[in-house]
């Protein structure tokens, strides 16, 4: 069954209201809240166990609320709407909670770093620390890779073959372990100093034995890599903690005053004043986040025109204008709101369409005040499961399943007080409201086979590549290439192509001119990715996929520069200097993808239908086919683990 996040997508429309409205909604949001903000943020970081958190990866629950509190009466955040000051809360604590993910995610690659420096060891370094001479040392790691990779043994020494082609249907998947991971986990749980010699020798050579005489100079160039990764790590853990927007460039200046009057006192703070004074800062105050969907109170005006009121503005009033391919998102929106008043409150809210909202400023161009420059948005977060009266069954029940488990804990307690009493009273109300479901259109929930996957490997030269896989029976079922996935409109991906190549010599001639170099892209490859999305959904509609499998976004960097490497190692297979200058031209023929948003359109489109989107680590080797098949495998293993 699809979770509620797995069936949330987000719209958006711009908001027309007047002058004097837009101007108290800017006043309120750029000189209260975000200021508020901007305060809030830096009372997390000067907290005596902020550190503590840091280690942790985590922000206890209730932190920025009990922070928040005294500030409500504070002569520089008060007058505000009580939406703002949660807004505000429920803003820091996304915020730090991302930062803390990737301040994690970081530690974990660095003590990851460090351990591989202390594994990586010459050869002689090698023969010294374990006392046995290298043909000893070699032999050692033989029999090693003989008893934790048996299937590998008679392979290891020879050098690795070229890959048979393998046919594109009906094909056997592989499934053999990983030697890296068997390696380091033999290295983790060995504690003889010959063995520990043994396993790094062969995880310094790929998990082979190396006949050869090791090159010293490219192993120093190997280790001091590995050397400025560590150093890149450290500096990225010790880089600034997030300090907000500063909407008068106040640091910016200050910034300015300091460069200019004072002599740095060491390299770190000269690269702070540069970072400080290169960074961009931003024109807009932080968004207002509507967790509550009653918050907005949609109407008619007479012409017909649709608007929105949001609690705590009083009667200002925003019209609606949005796309027509989302307009009846916004008309249910309406409907919803009018249903449960013309029913004197008989219909529960936790059955609206709409799930919450943002709302934010964009930046515009030119000059003028902040209010007549900038544009209103309204992001919404709508269940698709909601519009159809067979989704809306499924929500019902999950929301009914969760309030009797409550009710049913909360009976069990001996001497209710009258407080818990009531909460039982407001919950079997709100129980009743739920089984009286909104009048929907019947359109039958889809329902795929779990064993059916459909992957979707990402690259630089073919941005997406489908094979559609039976797990159970290890087989594929069918493939499609970028060139087929697109039609007649691969001619599209080409322009796509040259246009960015164009745009890229221009912005470098721009450069080298000292000139404005920011120059805007079309949007022929948002078409793009919706042409993509689009197809890969059918074909998933078409074969009964239980799931679309789509690569994370974080391994994109190095599923691309392993393309790269591998392209240059097969076109100058014994030319360092010549790989090295394949692999830049590439780069610059071929400009990479917005990958990010091509998997957000498939996620979007998919979370339309019921398709479940499941995600998994992209291989670096073999064919956008293979990469494809093993992606899909690999989720059906993990979820079948799981």
């Amino acid at each position: 069954m699809l979770t509620t996040a797995m069936s949330q997508i987000t719209i958006q429309c711009r908001l027309i209201a007047n002058e004097p409205t837009r101007r108290q909604l800017w006043e309120l949001m750029a000189d209260k809240n975000t200021p508020l903000i901007n305060e809030l943020l830096a009372l997390v970081a000067n907290h005596p166990d902020f550190e503590t958190w840091r280690q942790k990866g985590k922000l206890p629950s209730g932190t920025v609320k009990q922070l928040c509190q005294p500030l409500k009466t504070d002569p520089r955040f008060i007058s505000q709407p009580g939406r703002f000051y949660l807004s505000a809360i429920t803003v820091v604590d996304y915020i730090y909670k991302a930062w803390l993910a990737v301040m994690k995610r970081l530690q974990y690659q660095l003590e990851g770093k460090i351990r591989w420096l202390e594994m990586l060891k010459s050869d002689a370094e090698l023969v010294e620390s374990s006392g046995v001479t290298l043909e000893n040392l070699r032999s050692k790691a033989t029999e090693i890779l003989a008893q934790l990779t048996p299937q590998s043994d008679s392979v290891a020494s020879q050098p690795p073959k070229a890959k048979s082609k393998k046919t594109k249907k009906s094909k056997a998947l592989d499934s053999k372990p990983n030697v890296s991971n068997i390696l380091f986990d033999a290295y983790r749980n060995t504690a003889d100093i010959l063995n520990l010699c043994a396993i790094s020798y062969l995880l310094k050579n790929g998990g082979q034995i190396n006949d050869k005489e090791e090159d010293q100079k490219k192993f120093s160039k190997r280790r001091r890599k590995v050397e400025i990764q560590i150093q890149r790590l450290t500096e990225k853990l010790t880089a600034g903690i997030p300090k907000g927007r500063d909407l008068t460039n106040t640091r910016w200046l200050e910034t300015l005053a300091e460069a200019t009057s004072c002599v740095p006192q060491n390299e770190a703070q000269a690269k702070s004043w540069q970072d400080n004074l290169l960074k961009g800062f931003s024109l807009v105050p932080f968004p207002v986040i509507y967790e509550t969907n009653e918050d907005l109170t949609w109407f008619k005006k007479v012409s017909g025109r649709l608007c929105v009121k949001f609690s705590g503005l009083g009667e200002h009033t925003f019209q609606v204008y949005c796309d027509q391919r989302h307009l009846h998102w916004f008309q249910r929106f309406l409907a919803d709101q009018e249903i449960k008043k013309n029913s004197k409150d008989q219909h529960s809210s936790a059955l609206f369409t709409l799930r919450s909202s943002n709302l934010a400023w964009q930046e515009g161009e030119g000059k003028g005040e902040p209010w007549n420059l900038h544009h209103l948005t309204l992001y919404c977060s709508v269940d698709t499961r909601l519009w159809t009266a067979e989704g809306t069954k499924q929500v019902k029940e999950e929301k009914a399943t969760q309030i009797a488990k409550i009710l049913t804990r909360t009976k069990e307690k001996s001497d209710l007080t009258q407080q818990q009493e009531a909460f039982i009273k407001g919950r079997n109300s709100s129980l009743a409201r739920i089984n009286n479901p909104f009048p929907r259109p019947s359109q039958p929930l889809y329902k795929g086979q779990g064993n059916i996957l459909v992957g979707v490997s990402l690259g630089l030269e073919k941005p997406a590549t489908v094979a559609v896989v039976d797990a159970i029976a290890h087989q594929v079922i069918t493939y499609r290439s970028i060139r087929q996935l697109l039609g007649e409109n691969y001619k599209l991906l080409n322009r796509q192509r040259q246009a960015k190549h164009s745009s890229s010599h221009e912005r470098q001639n721009a450069q080298r001119r000292g000139a404005f170099d920011q120059f805007g892209e079309s949007e022929l490859g948002e078409y793009i990715d919706r042409l993509l999305a689009k197809e890969i959904v059918a074909i998933a509609q078409k074969y009964k996929a239980g799931s679309i499998v789509l690569p994370k976004l974080g391994d994109m960097r190095e599923i691309v520069q392993s393309e790269i490497q591998a392209l240059a190692e097969q076109k100058c297979p014994e030319f360092i200097e010549g790989q090295q200058k394949y692999a830049k031209q590439y780069r610059v023929s071929v400009n990479q993808w917005s990958y990010g948003r091509l998997i957000d359109c498939i996620q979007t489109q998919a979370k339309k239908l019921g398709i479940a989107i499941e995600q998994g680590q992209q291989p670096v080797r073999g064919s956008p086919q293979d990469k494809a098949e093993e992606l899909a495998i690999a989720a059906y293993d993990l979820r079948s683990k799981a």
